[in-house]
């Protein structure tokens, strides 16, 4: 009923209260955040939640986590003092500057030996139903803002520009062929993946992502 109604106001006022929803984001969330950050001294955060995420990791969205926005790291954090960064499905809404950008934030407030874990949609899913709805301007969910699509090979060498050393999990090659090496849940749950999709039931890999760790030595 509201959404019917807000979108016979006028333009301004539309904005305006845009505005004023956005900044009501950013304060509840930041005071979420720092509240939650209070409660351990192993912080393992997501970035780019969606209300999505596992007991034992903090959520964070972008209203008040841009990760391309060094203020918004130091508003809560030091350098080198996170221990564990969770993204899943976040990447690919970035240029690959932007991505370079992301990455290196990470690098640069994980502590050493912390793991970034990347999901992403697989540019080398032999698919093309899959791809049709994974790459840019694809026909999936949310995929109207997907600017890159990676393989493999693209999301290792980004990443090893930001300084980390990288581990595949789980990703197919330029044949085809599936790779997969087994990863703990609880190091960072990937629901888009080869075992949690529901979609992949019966065995077949209907659905699955790109994923990396990414480690700072």
């Amino acid at each position: 009923m509201l959404k019917a109604v807000f979108q016979f106001l006028p333009a301004g006022l539309q904005n305006g209260l845009r505005r004023e929803r956005a900044a009501f984001r950013r304060w509840t969330g930041s005071r979420r955040l720092r509240r939650e950050l209070g409660h351990t001294q192993e912080w393992k955060i997501v970035v780019g939640t969606s209300g999505v995420f596992e007991p034992g990791w903090i959520p964070t969205d972008i209203e008040y986590l841009n990760l391309l926005q060094d203020a918004d790291w130091r508003n809560f954090f030091s350098e080198g003092s996170v221990s564990a960064i969770l993204a899943e499905h976040v990447w690919e809404h970035l240029t690959p500057g932007q991505g370079l950008m992301a990455a290196q934030a990470c690098h640069r407030y994980l502590r050493s030996g912390g793991r970034l874990r990347l999901a992403v949609p697989d540019g080398l899913h032999p698919d093309p139903a899959y791809r049709r709805q994974v790459e840019i301007n694809g026909t999936g969910a949310g995929a109207d803002d997907h600017k890159v699509l990676y393989t493999h090979e693209s999301l290792t060498r980004l990443l090893g520009q930001a300084g980390f050393t990288v581990t595949l999990l789980e990703y197919f090659d330029a044949n085809g062929i599936f790779h997969f090496q087994d990863w703990n849940r609880a190091d960072g749950m990937v629901h888009r993946s080869s075992r949690h999709d529901e979609r992949n039931a019966g065995g077949k890999l209907a659905y699955t992502s790109l994923i990396v760790d990414a480690f700072k030595p």
